[in-house]
């Protein structure tokens, strides 16, 4: 039997395939090993970017995200709505990842531990992609990590454009179809957050 979450996700890319960029939400297991990136202590918020169903919301609070902490954004109003529905507990913005400032300024949050990314950022347009990431690492604290996963066979952002680093932190090939999750940071930060 077919889930709610994913008729409303293959709905939702029929009508645009290129903004949801797959035609399945990722793997639990894709969701888990980017989850395992993210540094569980501290206080400052983790951000999720295009929670779709929720699949990769639902490992940050497995693995120890703390609710209180957590803020998804989804510019999808059904998507939205279904994730509101789904975790009460958290707080979801229906916004855009392109203006992540302006998105998460009524929340008056100014920095992050970390952020997560679900965005299918290489079906997006080269100007869009560097607003996304340039309003990423203007809210990332010192060394906090920016996780992105790809289905490519190479990195989703420039790290040279963007004058940041990045590698392969796990690659998942039993996801439909294989991905890569990618951490990035600022060049020559460490990996150590507050």
């Amino acid at each position: 039997m077919i889930s709610r979450e994913y008729r409303l996700f293959l709905r939702r890319w029929l009508k645009n395939p290129m903004g949801i960029g797959a035609i399945a939400p990722s793997s639990r297991r894709l969701a888990d090993a980017m989850a395992s990136q993210v540094p569980v202590e501290g206080k400052l918020p983790v951000i999720e970017l295009g929670g779709g169903t929720g699949v990769i919301t639902a490992a940050l609070l497995r693995a120890g995200i703390a609710a209180n902490r957590l803020v998804v954004v989804e510019r999808d109003p059904a998507l939205h709505r279904m994730l509101h529905e789904r975790y009460p507990q958290l707080r979801v913005v229906l916004g855009d990842a392109a203006h992540l400032g302006a998105a998460l300024r009524p929340l008056g949050i100014g920095q992050a531990a970390a952020i997560v990314s679900g965005l299918p950022l290489l079906a997006m347009p080269r100007p869009v992609q560097d607003e996304i990431v340039r309003g990423v690492f203007a809210l990332l604290a010192p060394g906090a990590p920016f996780i992105q996963f790809t289905y490519g066979p190479y990195s989703p952002i420039s790290r040279e454009r963007n004058g940041i680093s990045g590698a392969v932190a796990r690659r998942i090939a039993a996801n439909l179809p294989p991905a890569s999750v990618w951490v990035y940071r600022q060049a020559g930060e460490s990996s150590r957050t507050k």
